[in-house]
């Protein structure tokens, strides 16, 4: 837990410019981090799992891969892929949305230590969105950063929700189809790598807790700080509209 006398530059907090209950800070904050542990498990344990639990796999990650691969294992049945699928990626979107919204840059910058983008991404993204934040959404469904970016650049969540709807049904149209075309590939890959599943899956996990461990030193502590103790400290984040103004 922080000391009473650390910076605010140190602390979680969301924009003073917002007005949220602590009970939606928590929420946002936990669910952030139950999808990661569960999208991180799922991504991991995938090769394993997605010719015999493929549904299973698709509710505990929805991405792109996991979509397309489980193709050929679900016999045609495209109801539950999508119902699956759809409110897995909403709800990721949703929450990145609304954690990029109230908690601004810390958000941006926890994530980026995530996937490792640099900031040079960060500043091209910030402007993609500033200039065409629907039309990334849209083609984007599925992208972290997006939707934490769409967020914190304060678009409008109502617009955001339904814009990422659309581009979710798209994405899951394409990825079934694409799926049934490569179906025979897909299939003659798995085959492959039958015998040595578990050794993979068992190195993807080693590298997930070496990198998390080495990232949650930093971030875990403010984190767990923010959900016990919500903050509410003014002048931690620019207004982005004073930002884009400045930029």
């Amino acid at each position: 837990m922080q000391p009473a006398s650390a910076s605010t530059d140190d602390v979680v907090s969301p924009h003073p410019h917002l007005l949220v209950s602590p009970a939606a800070r928590r929420l946002v904050l936990a669910m952030s981090g139950l999808l990661y542990a569960m999208g991180t498990f799922g991504s991991n344990i995938g090769p394993a799992w997605i010719k015999i639990r493929p549904l299973v796999v698709l509710a505990l990650s929805s991405r792109n891969r996991n979509l397309f691969a489980a193709v050929p294992y679900l016999d045609n049945r495209w109801l539950p892929y999508a119902l699956i699928g759809f409110t897995r990626v909403m709800l990721a979107g949703v929450t990145l949305f609304f954690l990029g919204r109230w908690y601004g840059v810390k958000a941006i910058e926890w994530t980026e230590g995530q996937i490792g983008e640099l900031p040079a991404f960060y500043r091209w993204l910030r402007t993609a969105i500033d200039r065409a934040g629907w039309l990334m959404v849209f083609l984007m469904p599925g992208s972290n950063v997006v939707c934490m970016m769409a967020g914190h650049r304060r678009r409008e969540p109502r617009r955001f929700i339904a814009v990422l709807a659309a581009g979710v049904v798209v994405k899951l149209v394409v990825l079934w189809w694409g799926g049934h075309v490569f179906a025979e590939q897909i299939k003659w890959f798995l085959d492959a790598i039958d015998g040595y599943q578990w050794w993979i899956v068992g190195g993807l996990f080693a590298i997930t807790f070496l990198q998390a461990a080495r990232k949650a030193r930093g971030t875990a502590p403010e984190v767990l700080d923010e959900i016990e103790h919500p903050h509410n400290v003014d002048g931690l984040a620019a207004d982005p509209d004073e930002t884009a103004a400045a930029d």
